[in-house]
C-alpha cells in the first residue's frame, strides 16, 4: 500500500519550514514577542564585555524559547485542526504546550544567570 506522500527534496523542506516560519510569525503575538525578545538578548550578549565563549553560551541559549514557542503552536494548530469546541483533553494538551514555553524562559534565566555569574567570576564552574 502506498502513502500519500510528496517526494521531498532539501530545497522542497527549507521552503517548506521558512513557509512555517514565515507563517508563525504572522499570526502568533507571542513568537513575535520572542523574536523581540531573541533579538534584545542577541545584541545584549554580543555586547557584554565578557570572553566569547561566554557570548556564545548566551546567544546559543537564546534559541530554546523560540523551539518551545514553535512547538506550542503547533500543538495549538492541532488541537484547533480537530475541535474548537471546549473539550478536557484539548485544554490539556494547549496548556502543556505552555508549560513548556514557561519552563523555556525559566531555563534561558537560569542559564544566563549561571554564565553571567561565571563571566564575572562570581562562580567557578568546573
Amino acid at each position: 500500500m502506498a502513502l500519500n506522500k510528496p517526494k521531498y527534496t532539501l530545497l522542497k523542506n527549507a521552503r517548506y519550514a521558512l513557509e512555517g516560519l514565515i507563517e508563525i510569525t504572522r499570526n502568533e503575538n507571542s513568537f513575535r514577542l520572542q523574536i523581540v525578545l531573541f533579538l534584545c538578548g542577541m545584541i545584549t550578549a554580543w555586547l557584554l564585555p565578557i570572553a566569547f565563549h561566554y557570548q556564545a553560551i548566551l546567544a546559543v541559549s537564546l534559541f530554546i524559547p523560540l523551539m518551545a514557542e514553535i512547538t506550542n503552536s503547533a500543538i495549538e494548530r492541532t488541537v484547533d485542526l480537530v475541535t474548537f469546541d471546549h473539550h478536557e483533553l484539548a485544554k490539556r494538551a494547549k496548556d502543556a504546550g505552555a508549560s513548556l514555553v514557561f519552563i523555556s524562559l525559566a531555563m534561558l534565566a537560569f542559564i544566563w544567570i549561571v554564565t553571567l555569574a561565571a563571566a564575572y567570576g562570581c562562580v567557578t564552574l568546573s
